[in-house]
């Protein structure tokens, strides 16, 4: 597992905790996980979905009633990661400000990574 002792992976802006409150509510789910995936044009894509139970390495974010969960193979392209919530005339939706993603597509629906070895030079690591 990826972590920085007394950092969190991701931070969750007030708009996010108040989205995640009502979806946890609504649907009566322990939390809403967070993970990547192979796919896009780009090549990842992020993906969502509701669980009732962490799994044993999952990192938990908890943050005013609101729960994410990170998966373990995501943790490491998500650390430094700011989830906020935006609404606007034509669309709602979850928005990551992810500062490990090195490329977008046109449409904003996949992402690519900064090489493994890149990400782990800017945190200093050997």
């Amino acid at each position: 597992m990826f972590s920085i002792p007394g950092k969190q992976a991701v931070t969750i802006t007030p708009k996010a905790v108040a989205q995640i409150r009502k979806l946890m509510d609504r649907e009566g789910r322990h939390g809403l996980k967070i993970g990547i995936k192979k796919g896009g044009c780009a090549g990842m894509e992020y993906t969502m979905a509701y669980v009732d139970a962490p799994e044993p390495n999952d990192e938990v974010i908890e943050q005013d009633g609101a729960r994410v969960l990170i998966a373990p193979m995501a943790q490491m392209f998500l650390f430094g990661t700011e989830i906020d919530y935006q609404t606007s005339l034509l669309e709602s939706g979850f928005k990551f400000r992810n500062p490990n993603v090195a490329d977008a597509c046109g449409c904003g629906e996949s992402i690519k990574f900064k090489d493994v070895e890149e990400l782990s030079a800017e945190r200093g690591e050997a």
